[in-house]
């Protein structure tokens, strides 16, 4: 018996390392899926290729998070390709740089919450509709950082702490209807923005080694664990679990 009902999922930010292995994962569950990217194309491609070639089924759709139109063509698309839509796995992010919060931009504090915050009430506004008749869910990847700030990671934390509010609210208002909303908070993961950081010096060795050190397992994680935390709360292993966080960090937050 399936974990899942039918329809479909879609993983935004399906391209990039989180958003890959949750989709994989879905993927290896049975679930037909489609992920979105904004520019990164070819990422998107190959991991759906990925899945092609291991029997699953995965489409590729261009979204603009900022536009709230353009988010609604391409879930209604999504809906017709796969027959409903129960479960929206949310793992976009911008690529940012690591100010003090003393030395954030204006410009660059509106154009990320813009994104982020905008860009994920975009995509629940036009799901919820369909996720109301799946009885379905939303699981949003976000950030240990709200529980234990790192300096430098506002422009990631300080967006993702508006989109769990939103998150609790969806939980709260929409179970009445069968929808679930649930978090993965996430702690250093090698995938994503890290290695990037880690490429261009913003993250030192000695950072990493104190990181490594104030995590209790001793290691970072990898997007197949975060993966897993995600798919289990959107499949109806977790039917009553709602408005909930599950941290996969290592216990870094401790």
């Amino acid at each position: 018996m399936s974990d899942f009902p039918q329809g479909g999922a879609l993983v935004v930010g399906g391209s990039g390392g989180i958003g890959s292995a949750i989709a994989r994962s879905l993927a290896a569950a049975g679930v037909p899926l489609a992920i979105t990217y904004r520019h990164h194309q070819e990422a998107a491609v190959a991991v759906a290729e990925e899945i092609q070639a291991g029997g699953g089924r995965c489409s590729v759709h261009p979204i603009e998070l900022g536009d709230l139109d353009s988010v609604k063509a391409c879930i209604d698309a999504i809906v017709e390709e796969q027959g409903a839509l129960h479960t929206i796995a949310h793992a976009a992010g911008t690529s940012i740089d690591q100010p003090y919060i003393s030395q954030l931009t204006p410009e660059q504090w509106r154009n990320t919450m813009d994104w982020d915050v905008n860009g994920f009430f975009h995509v629940a506004h036009a799901a919820l509709p369909h996720l109301r008749r799946s009885q379905g869910s939303i699981v949003f990847i976000s950030s240990a950082g709200l529980k234990r700030f790192p300096p430098g990671d506002v422009l990631s934390v300080a967006p993702k702490g508006a989109i769990e509010a939103l998150m609790r609210g969806i939980a709260r208002e929409e179970g009445r209807h069968g929808v679930r909303a649930n978090i993965v908070a996430v702690g250093v993961v090698d995938a994503g923005m890290f290695p990037k950081l880690v490429e261009r010096g913003d993250l030192s060795q000695e950072w990493i080694d104190a990181a490594t050190r104030n995590t209790p397992l001793r290691r970072f994680g990898t997007p197949d664990e975060v993966a897993d935390a995600a798919v289990f709360l959107a499949s109806s292993r977790a039917r009553y679990i709602t408005g909930q966080t599950i941290f996969v960090d290592g216990g870094y937050t401790l």
